[in-house]
């Protein structure tokens, strides 16, 4: 129902609108504040700017007096799937700059925006497929990507991208180690070529990073950009005049940091009722997550990036305002929201931030129609209530969201999420026994049968295997460090096919009885519906002999169980092999 609505408001919505006058507005127009300005739209574009401009015959007529017209949001670092785009578009997002991303779709999508203006969704630009190393970052997420494994492959690498629609070029130098495991990623020799290749036919090449070390290289390669900062140590005192002499610019992605400090990036999001009505399930559920912290992994402090954001604005390098949606603690359009409020907190001007987000992303990514309110560019428009250019937090108290000069209808939007049905009546549980394996297999009184599941779906290494031995299941294997939620065991749905979610509210807890190998260390994952696709992790500790253990469904990050797809047990989170046996598995 969600898709059919999106698609409903995405081709109801015409493709340019009428003539809108603003009139009386305080105007940021991505680098200076106007006072008492009005601006003229027309065919979806910006007419003109001035004081006491005629309004055209039949134009509508805003008043805008005490509030403040700004630029569409630019969101510099984002992944698009689905329909997020038209989420990022009711929160002021009129344009995303995807840094990962599946080539014909984002072809398919810049189609759209040549053939006119797309009313009902963000535009997208994308580096589609990234330049990474065998097995390294970026090829976790469950599809084939070509890699790179020498300096002399760059040049026709960089060709195909380009071939497949690629707008700038993205690589990726880190080594997983600042999160406490290991990929493989380029060597100095093979970026170096990389970016040389980008450049030779003009394009731009950004770099991921994952520390201070790899930022340092990757500035000393000749990289445009760094598309995230950092978390492990405060980068070297020359740092921020050497990304200036090179004439680089940063995407610091403060929430997906701070997300990966353990905290979600852009929680406060849903505390916020101008926001908060705007968001889907997904995205509240994204909004409440952070990545995990794996045992013995460094020390990540979140004060490190918003120090190192200080000392690039001092040395005057261009920040851009980027969240790294969807990644834990973020979500399309809203994160944004949070990213200038901790670009402010990290010493940029609210005015500063708000270029960030406008102006100054579209002039390092050489977007000429956008990220101003200036004649003839596109009229991608927010309009907010009160000064955002005084207090950032102003930015929250949107009026109105237009792209192409087309109003978002945001009070559909709003209503069709709120209309969305709950999910179904609680299941028959009967007894709550799931399953005692006295039969010999490895069976359940209701829902599917318990699976080997594995993380070889997301290009994992992970082993398992399970068999019913002396009235219990027996699950062995082995946790890889490949990917950083590596995961192998024994899984069960409730629902009538794997993952299909079902309705447990009836009850309360999920209990069973656990040996293992000698005081290992174990996990239950539970996946549910309105978390996303990020498991829910718990972990228990079992001897060689049998214990019993039970666990509230509210301590897996507090779900009520009206939507659980799966439950998971798990060898880990330490990687390495493990044994443990499970039996009485019941929901009480």
């Amino acid at each position: 129902m969600r898709k059919l609505l999106a698609l409903f408001f995405l081709l109801a919505a015409p493709l340019y609108g009428g003539d809108v006058l603003f009139r009386g507005a305080r105007v940021f127009d991505g680098v200076r504040v106007l006072g008492n300005t009005d601006v003229l739209v027309r065919n979806g574009r910006i007419e003109s700017v001035g004081r006491k401009l005629p309004a055209p015959e039949g134009a509508e007529v805003i008043d805008a007096e005490g509030k403040t017209l700004l630029p569409g949001l630019i969101d510099a670092h984002t992944h698009a799937y689905g329909d997020v785009l038209r989420d990022a578009l009711m929160f002021g997002v009129t344009t995303e700059l995807e840094m990962f991303g599946e080539p014909k779709a984002a072809q398919k999508m810049r189609d759209e925006q040549k053939a006119g203006n797309v009313a009902g969704r963000a535009d997208l630009f994308s580096a589609s497929i990234l330049v990474t190393a065998p097995g390294g970052h970026g090829t976790e997420y469950g599809f084939t990507i070509p890699t790179i494994t020498s300096p002399d492959e760059a040049q026709a690498f960089v060709d195909a991208r380009i071939a497949e629609g690629s707008d700038w070029i993205k690589l990726v130098l880190d080594d997983g180690k600042p999160y406490g495991i290991q990929w493989p990623t380029l060597s100095n020799e093979t970026m170096r070529a990389v970016i040389a290749a980008a450049h030779k036919r003009g394009k731009l090449a950004v770099v991921h990073i994952g520390s201070a070390d790899d930022a340092r290289a990757a500035i000393d390669a000749g990289a445009d950009a760094l598309v995230h900062l950092f978390a492990d140590k405060l980068p070297a005192a020359d740092f921020a005049s050497d990304v200036k002499s090179h004439h680089a610019f940063i995407i610091p992605t403060l929430v997906v940091l701070r997300s990966i400090t353990g905290t979600p990036g852009a929680g406060e999001v849903l505390k916020d009722a101008r926001l908060a009505p705007y968001l889907s399930a997904s995205a509240r559920a994204s909004l409440e997550q952070a990545f995990p912290i794996r045992p013995n992994s460094p020390v990540r402090d979140f004060s490190v990036a918003k120090e190192t954001v200080r000392r690039l604005k001092a040395a005057g390098v261009p920040i851009l305002a980027g969240t790294d949606a969807p990644n834990p603690g973020t979500a399309h359009g809203a994160a944004m929201h949070r990213e200038l409020e901790l670009l402010v907190e990290s010493g940029l001007t609210p005015s500063e931030a708000l270029a960030a987000a406008t102006s100054v992303p579209a002039k390092s990514f050489r977007l000429a129609d956008r990220g101003r309110i200036e004649k003839g560019l596109r009229a991608d428009l927010l309009l907010v209530n009160g000064d955002p250019t005084t207090d950032i937090t102003a930015i929250h108290a949107i009026e109105g969201v237009w792209k192409g000069g087309v109003r978002a209808d945001r009070a559909a939007f709003a209503k069709s999420l709120a209309t969305v049905p709950k999910g179904s009546a609680p299941i028959d549980v009967g007894s709550g026994l799931i399953s005692d394996f006295e039969h010999g297999t490895p069976t359940a009184t209701f829902g599917t049968d318990w699976i080997v599941s594995t993380d070889s779906i997301a290009n994992g290494k992970s082993t398992g295997n399970i068999e019913v031995a002396s009235g219990a299941l027996h699950v062995t294997g082995m946790i890889s460090n490949a990917i950083p939620y590596a995961w192998a065991g024994a899984m069960w749905s409730p629902g009538a096919t794997p993952m299909a979610p079902a309705n447990l509210s009836s009850t309360k807890e999920l209990r069973f009885r656990a040996r293992g190998d000698g005081g290992g260390t174990y996990r239950v994952l539970v996946f549910a519906q309105s978390k996303g696709m990020f498991p829910l992790m718990r972990t228990f500790v079992a001897g060689t002999e049998w214990s019993a253990y039970a666990m509230p469904w509210s301590s897996f990050n507090g779900i009520d169980a009206h939507d659980v797809m799966a439950v998971l047990f798990c060898g880990g989170p330490q990687p390495g092999d493990f044994s443990f046996d499970v039996d009485d598995v019941a929901v009480k």
